[in-house]
């Protein structure tokens, strides 16, 4: 089986990091591409683990090399994924399942054109007004801000392979598992799948050898 990415994207309070985070935990065949920041560490955190932790320069340079699938600036620090760690799980035997911004996908996309796209969708605005609401602590200006980020984040639905509504996390889940295993079968995804053919039809022929032709 030829490995994928599978981006997950999202509003903020979608769900995405979730789902990801089920998905990893109860399945072998996906793994996580650490990502880089500029921030500095917190506590606990371990470098090439939770993050590969780079300073502004170096980050940039990386950047200008062309060795980041994405790139965004978030609260003042830089964040991206690395071409090479994406390729590194691939090649390890194991999907990589990220959640990533519209922006950030759509460029991941362009570097990784085997990438199989979801979105989350919130079940109703109300919901998502509700889940923002409940995590935001800055107040009713940034509620504001992160519903019309919402807004334009769902005209790039189109842009998208598949849409998960979230109403249930547990269906959600399974949802996007299904995904993953259906994309994990699909023809061009299948590795030797000519020759694996080859055999059988030819293992087919062989058993119709001396039985009579109105019989085949």
């Amino acid at each position: 089986m030829i490995h994928f990415p599978v981006i997950l994207s999202a509003p903020s309070g979608g769900g995405k990091t979730t789902i990801a985070r089920r998905l990893l935990a109860t399945r072998r065949d996906l793994g996580y591409s650490v990502s880089c920041t500029t921030r500095t560490p917190r506590a606990g955190e371990v470098d090439g683990k939770d993050y590969h932790f780079l300073t502004l320069d170096e980050f940039e340079a990386r950047r200008e090399a062309g060795e980041f699938a994405e790139w965004a600036r978030v609260h003042g620090n830089m964040y991206g994924t690395l071409k090479s760690e994406v390729q590194r799980v691939l090649d390890g035997g194991q999907h990589v399942i990220m959640d990533i911004d519209v922006q950030g996908a759509k460029a991941f996309h362009e570097a990784f054109p085997s990438s199989v796209l979801v979105f989350v969708l919130p079940p109703s605005a109300n919901v998502l007004r509700d889940r923002l609401a409940a995590r935001s602590t800055e107040g009713p200006e940034i509620l504001a801000l992160r519903l019309r980020n919402a807004r334009d984040e769902l005209r790039a639905i189109a842009d998208y392979h598949y849409v998960v509504v979230n109403e249930d996390l547990d269906r959600a889940v399974a949802q996007v598992a299904s995904i993953i295993d259906a994309e994990s079968a699909r023809r061009e995804r299948l590795r030797a799948l000519e020759e694996q053919v080859a055999d059988l039809i030819a293992e087919i022929e062989r058993g119709l050898d001396g039985v009579p032709a109105a019989a085949h």
